[in-house]
C-alpha cells in the first residue's frame, strides 16, 4: 500500500498538481490520465524517489518493493541473459536459473540468451525489460507508456501479463481501451487536482464532468445571490428604515467566497477538408509484392479495392511491411510487382511516421500548415493551427523549436487543410493524450471519405474498422468484416503465449485460496449494506401497493370520501415508483459489484 498526502509539485509559475491524497490499496491497479504535460509521469518519478515535490509526503511500508518499467529501452550487457541477471541481488547474483526461469516464461528460448538484446524487437525488448522487473521480485508495477514499442500481439500479450500479476500496478498509457482492459480504478490529474475512481476511464470523466457541472450550477447560483445582495444594498443604504438590513447584506457579501468560472481544457478538434470523389471505387491494389534489397519479399500478390467510404485498420506485428504499403499507396515508394489504378479524381491525406521529419524547419508552424493547401485563406490556417493548439503567438514558432509532439500536431494541422478523400493514417495517436484520440476517431467515424490506418490499439480498429489488411508470418491478406470477427474466425495463435504468461504467475494453493478468501470478505462488505436495502425497500413497496389496492377498493365500493383517497392514492403510487426507481438503481450497482468479484475469482482460478 502507498500513501500519498498533500502532494505539490511545479515548475517555476507551472503549477502540475496541488495538494493531492490518494491511497494504492492492495491488488488495485490503477490507470492514471491526465492531459499531456499534467504532470503524470513526474508523480511516478516521485513516487520512486527519482524527483522531489515541493510539498507533500509519500508513505511506502517497509520491505515494499517498488519496480518501474521505463518509456526508454536501454541495455548494457552483450547478451539477453546477462542483460536479465543484472537486475537481480547482490545474494541471488550467482542464481541464473533465476534469470533463465523468467525469460522463458516471457517466451524468449534457450538459444535467444545468447543474443544481443537490440537484435530482437520492441516487443520483446519490453519483455526483456520486465523480465528485469521481475527478478526484483516487486509488490508493485510503475509502467509509463509500456505499449510505447509493442504492436497489436504484443499489446494483448502485455494485457495478459498484467491482469495475471499478483502485485499492485500504476499505469500510464494513451490508449484508454487497453487501460480499461487492464485497471481496476482510474484516477486522473485535472485542473491540478486528482480524482480516484472505482472503475474504467469512462467513470472517471463522468465524475469529473458531473463535478464541474454541480460547481458552475453552484457558481451561478452564489453569483445571483450576490447580484440581488449587491442590488438590495445599492437601493436601501441611503434609506433609514432599511439601513440595518443593508448593513447585514454587506457583511454577508463580504463574508461570501469567490467561484472563478473554470477555464476550458483545450483539446484538438479535429475537422478534415473532405472533397467528394463521383466514382464509387477510389483505389484498386493487384498483386501487390514489395520487399527490401536482399531480403524476402515482406508480403506479395495482395489484392484489395477501396470504395469510397471505408475505413480500414492496418493490423500486425511490427517490421512486417504495415508502414511499407501506405508509402505504397501514397506512392512514396514504388512496389516489385502490382499495380496501383487510382480514381482521377482520388485526393490522399498521409500521415506518415517518416514525414515528420520531412517538415521545413525553418517555416513557422502557420506557414506550414499554409504550405499544405496555397488555396486556403489565413483566416482559415489561423483557425487550423488554434484548433491544434497553436493559437496566437504560437504559430510564430518556428518548426525547429517544437517538440516531436507538437511537430506531430503540426503534420496533423497540414492533414486537415488539404483538400482529401482517402486519409492514409499510420499511428496517428501515437503524440495524442486520451481525450484528442477520442476526438479524432469521432471524426474519422463521421468523415464521409475512406480511411486507411494503420494501429496497434484493438479499441481503435474495434471502434472505426470495418475491413482489415492483416499481416501475420511473411504475408498480408484483406480481411471483410470486424476485428472481433477475425479473433473468432483466425486469432494471433496466442493460446501457448498465454500459457507461458500463466505459468509465470502460477500461485501455491494456499495463496490462491487466501486472495479468493479475501475477495469474497470484500465482495460481502460492498454488497451486504446493498442487500439490506433491497430487502427494506421491497418490504416498503409491499406494504405501499397493499395500501394503494386497499383505497382502490375503497373507491370502487364507495366507502370514505373520494376526494381524500384520490389525493392519498395519487402520492402513493407517486412514492411506490420512487421507491421502484431507487430499488432498480441499487439493483444494478448491486450486480455491477457481483460481476466485478466474479472477474476477480475467475481470474485467481480454483485452489
Amino acid at each position: 500500500m502507498i500513501q500519498v498526502k498533500e502532494l505539490t509539485k511545479s515548475y517555476g509559475m507551472q503549477v502540475l498538481f496541488s495538494d493531492i491524497n490518494f491511497t494504492l490499496g492492495k491488488g488495485e491497479r490503477v490507470g492514471l490520465v491526465g492531459r499531456n504535460g499534467s504532470g503524470k509521469s513526474t508523480l511516478l518519478k516521485i513516487l520512486l524517489d527519482e524527483e522531489s515535490a515541493d510539498s507533500g509526503k509519500v508513505s511506502v511500508p517497509n520491505n515494499y518493493r517498488v519496480a518501474s518499467l521505463k518509456q526508454h529501452l536501454k541495455f548494457t550487457h552483450e547478451n539477453i541473459l546477462e542483460e536479465a541477471c543484472s537486475a537481480l541481488t547482490e545474494e541471488q547474483k550467482f542464481d541464473t536459473y533465476r534469470a533463465e526461469k523468467v525469460l522463458m516464461g516471457l517466451g524468449f528460448t534457450q538459444l535467444d540468451f545468447q543474443r544481443h538484446p537490440n537484435e530482437f524487437s520492441g516487443g520483446m525488448q519490453i519483455r526483456l525489460n520486465l523480465a528485469k522487473v521481475l527478478l526484483q521480485d516487486p509488490d508493485c508495477l510503475f509502467l509509463d507508456e509500456p505499449t510505447n514499442y509493442l504492436d497489436i500481439v504484443g499489446m494483448r500479450w502485455l494485457a495478459r501479463f498484467l491482469r495475471a500479476f499478483r502485485g499492485e500496478v500504476i499505469l500510464i498509457t494513451h490508449d484508454s481501451g487497453f487501460m480499461d482492459e487492464v485497471t481496476t480504478h482510474t484516477m486522473g490529474i485535472w485542473r491540478q487536482k486528482l480524482v480516484k475512481v472505482s472503475g474504467n476511464t469512462q467513470k472517471f470523466y463522468d465524475k469529473v464532468f458531473e463535478e464541474e457541472e454541480i460547481y458552475e450550477k453552484t457558481r451561478a447560483n452564489l453569483d445571483k445571490k450576490k447580484k440581488e445582495m449587491e442590488e438590495f444594498v445599492e437601493r436601501f443604504k441611503a434609506k433609514a428604515s432599511k439601513a440595518t438590513q443593508a448593513q447585514s447584506r454587506m457583511k454577508m457579501l463580504e463574508k461570501m467566497g469567490v467561484m472563478s468560472e473554470l477555464q476550458n481544457v483545450e483539446t484538438l478538434d479535429f475537422s478534415f477538408n473532405f472533397q467528394e470523389c463521383p466514382g464509387k471505387t477510389l483505389l484498386e491494389v493487384k498483386d501487390l509484392s514489395f520487399g527490401w534489397e536482399n531480403h524476402k519479399p515482406l508480403f506479395r500478390d495482395l489484392n484489395f479495392s477501396i470504395q469510397r467510404n471505408d475505413k480500414v485498420a492496418v493490423i500486425g506485428k511490427n517490421g512486417k511491411g504495415k508502414s511499407t504499403l501506405l508509402n505504397i499507396l501514397a506512392g512514396e515508394i514504388n512496389p516489385w510487382t502490382g499495380s496501383l489504378q487510382k480514381h482521377p479524381s482520388l485526393l490522399l491525406g498521409h500521415f506518415g511516421q517518416t514525414n515528420i521529419q520531412r517538415l521545413y524547419l525553418e517555416h513557422t508552424v502557420e506557414e506550414e500548415i499554409a504550405s499544405a493547401n496555397p488555396e486556403m485563406g489565413m483566416q482559415r490556417v489561423r483557425s487550423i493551427c488554434g484548433t491544434m493548439m497553436f493559437s496566437g503567438d504560437l504559430a510564430k514558432k518556428k518548426i525547429s523549436v517544437l517538440s516531436g509532439g507538437e511537430r506531430a500536431r503540426v503534420l496533423i494541422g497540414k492533414l486537415l487543410a488539404r483538400p482529401t478523400n482517402l486519409l492514409l493514417l499510420d499511428e496517428p495517436s501515437n503524440h495524442l493524450d486520451q481525450q484528442s484520440i477520442e476526438a479524432l476517431l469521432e471524426e474519422l467515424k463521421v468523415y464521409p471519405g475512406a480511411v486507411i490506418v494503420v494501429t496497434h490499439s484493438e479499441s481503435f480498429v474495434r471502434e472505426l474498422a470495418q475491413k482489415l489488411i492483416v499481416f501475420r508470418g511473411d504475408r498480408a491478406e484483406f480481411v471483410l468484416g470486424s476485428y472481433d470477427d477475425f479473433l473468432k474466425r483466425d486469432g494471433w495463435g496466442e493460446e501457448e503465449e498465454n500459457e507461458k504468461v500463466i505459468q509465470v504467475f502460477k500461485r501455491d494453493r494456499n495463496e490462491i485460496k487466501r486472495l479468493r478468501a479475501e475477495s469474497i470478505q470484500e465482495r460481502s462488505r460492498e454488497t451486504s449494506p446493498l442487500k439490506k436495502k433491497i430487502e427494506r425497500l421491497e418490504h416498503t413497496i409491499d406494504i405501499n401497493e397493499k395500501r394503494a389496492s386497499h383505497i382502490e377498493n375503497d373507491l370502487i365500493e364507495g366507502k370514505g370520501d373520494a376526494s381524500s383517497l384520490s389525493i392519498e392514492l395519487g402520492a402513493l403510487r407517486k412514492v411506490i415508483d420512487q421507491e421502484f426507481e431507487e430499488l432498480t438503481e441499487i439493483s444494478l450497482k448491486l450486480d455491477e459489484i457481483m460481476k466485478k468479484y466474479e472477474q476477480k475469482l475467475n481470474e485467481l482460478g480454483e485452489p
